[in-house]
């Protein structure tokens, strides 16, 4: 099977939003609340944890060369949250958007056999995108109210 490489410009594209947003929201907006526990800068911060756990998917797959991912679970969030909760709004800013710029940098150049495998297994890993763009609405969403 042969992945379909649009999952390049889809990140890209996701990336450029994370840092089109952050440009234009003032510091309070970044703390406005998205649902009941988070921020808009949690939001961030989430997105570039999740992208840092793609990273070490993708170390341990390459250096491994077969799929080996890690055993993270919903609870990571929910234990996670006040930590993220606690970094400054600009700083969850700049953690997202280069840690997004660096997952979509080496996926990009990822071994296309190990990345099809990765895709296969869980597609959200390589279409960094599809996770993004899910929380980058919510907020959104919540800034609109």
């Amino acid at each position: 099977m042969t992945l379909d490489r649009s999952f390049i410009e889809r990140n890209r594209a996701s990336t450029q939003r994370i840092r089109a947003m952050v440009a234009r929201l003032s510091d309070e907006e970044l703390r406005h609340p998205v649902g009941e526990q988070w921020t808009v800068s949690v939001v961030l911060a989430h997105l570039a944890f999740s992208d840092l756990r793609v990273m070490s998917l993708l170390d341990a797959t390459e250096r491994n060369r077969k799929l080996v991912f890690p055993e993270i679970d919903i609870a990571v969030n929910d234990i996670s949250t006040p930590l993220w909760a606690a970094i400054p709004p600009r700083e969850a800013a700049r953690i997202a958007i280069e840690t997004a710029e660096t997952v979509d940098k080496r996926l990009e150049s990822f071994p296309p056999d190990l990345l099809e495998e990765i895709s296969a297994y869980k597609d959200r890993w390589v279409v960094r995108a599809l996770h993004r763009d899910e929380h980058l609405d919510e907020a959104d969403k919540a800034l609109k109210r």
